[in-house]
């Protein structure tokens, strides 16, 4: 199935894009020029205004190497060109090594949408039993009406882990409201909220600010993909996770005190099953954010990870652009590099290192799934003949948006 989805996502970069740039990471203590990011022609769509980020921190903008700190691409040198894509930012990086193999505006902020779940998970897993059994309340239920739900039921009682699969595989926001609200005990979901900017900070995201646990958009809620993918590689190391990130499919169990039967829920994230040795990950959607995506795979021994965010469905979806970007990354040599993801605590809240230095080699690896590559699932190929060319990065400031706002819009998360 993908061949024919990419043959005419081909034939669309090709009359909307001209010839290829060479970017390369810049020597070491010396900034290179921004370079435009191969850019992918989406049909144009009506869009939010989006919110105004925060100055940016030089010293943030530097975590993981000098190299990462600039707006437009970065890749090794003498590499192949990376695909276009829509994506306003995007990222590859190795899950146990930490080595950044290339991106586009690394540090640039951008709104998450639902792939902010994946801060909620890392922040949430470790804390809670996933066979406590957990009642659902009204305030759970407060939600963007239209926005992503998994159908849980005001005073219906389930499982931790039945929460969480309803949170990963269908990005239930009211099921984001209920961890959220166990992680933050006797301050309810805004106790949550504030462990989830903990957890943001100890990792180094020091670009990510979560304002609700879902990803529905908030104000001052921001991240990037340099943040992403330190917040994927925990969530990736975690076992418990990398099951939930492969499942399928799930039954929500009956509620015979509210005469409720249960139902079957399936994952949403195509990646796991159209690409070979996919890992799982995430997908998000506001007006604001546009489309969002985390994946991840495992090939010849390596495991990469992809963050995407600011994508447009055509002419691929988010999970697709992320699929190429993969297939870009493994075709690195291993020692590709332009940055590394940093360790948990390493880093200051300024971007100075805290436990070692920010820019030098690559970080002890976590530890690895065991799995060897899944068995390829038929429809898709492992590459495709790559278009790209130059086009000028656009940056797009407007004002704070409110809440009355967001409840005029429409959102997903």
């Amino acid at each position: 199935m993908r061949a024919p989805v990419l043959a005419a996502a081909a034939a669309v970069l090709l009359a909307g894009v001209g010839t290829a740039v060479p970017a390369r990471a810049a020597p070491a203590g010396r900034a290179a020029a921004t370079v435009p990011c191969p850019r992918a022609v989406a049909p144009k769509v009506p869009r939010s205004a989006k919110p105004t980020p925060p100055p940016s921190v030089p010293g943030q903008q530097a975590v993981g190497g000098v190299a990462l700190a600039t707006p437009g691409l970065v890749v090794p040198a003498g590499v192949p060109a990376p695909p276009a894509v829509t994506a306003t930012s995007w990222l590859v990086a190795d899950l146990d090594t930490g080595t950044v193999l290339g991106g586009c505006g690394p540090h640039e902020y951008a709104t998450p949408a639902s792939v902010q779940k994946l801060l909620l998970t890392a922040t949430a897993l470790p804390r809670l039993d996933p066979k406590q059994v957990v009642t659902v309340t009204h305030a759970d239920l407060d939600i963007a009406p239209g926005s992503s739900a998994v159908g849980l039921l005001e005073g219906g009682r389930y499982t931790v882990e039945t929460v969480f699969l309803g949170l990963l595989l269908q990005s239930g926001n009211e099921a984001a409201n209920v961890l959220a609200r166990l992680v933050g005990g006797a301050d309810g979901a805004a106790g949550g909220v504030r462990a989830m900017n903990a957890e943001a900070a100890r990792l180094g995201a020091l670009q990510t600010h979560a304002v609700t646990p879902s990803g529905l958009d908030g104000p001052g809620q921001f991240t990037s993909v340099y943040d992403l993918a330190l917040i994927a590689r925990v969530c990736f190391a975690d076992p418990t996770f990398r099951r939930y990130a492969l499942t399928e499919s799930t039954r929500i169990p009956a509620q015979p005190a509210l005469r409720e039967k249960g139902f079957q829920i399936q994952n949403e994230n195509q990646l796991i099953y159209r690409y070979p040795g996919a890992l799982g990950g995430k997908t998000g959607f506001t007006d604001y954010a546009r489309h969002t995506y985390v994946g991840a795979a495992q090939r010849g021994g390596r495991r990469l990870v992809v963050t995407l965010v600011g994508a447009e469905p055509s002419p691929m979806r988010g999970w697709e652009q992320g699929a190429t970007l993969l297939d870009w990354g493994f075709s690195l040599p291993r020692d590709a590099s332009v940055g590394r993801l940093v360790s948990p605590g390493e880093t200051a809240a300024n971007g100075s290192p805290s436990a070692s230095e920010a820019v030098g080699p690559a970080a002890t690896p976590e530890p690895r799934a065991v799995a060897a590559d899944r068995v390829a699932r038929p429809g898709l190929t492992a590459s495709w003949p790559v278009v790209v060319g130059a086009a000028a990065a656009a940056v797009v400031v407007a004002a704070l948006f409110t809440t009355a706002l967001l409840r005029r819009r429409r959102h997903r998360a």
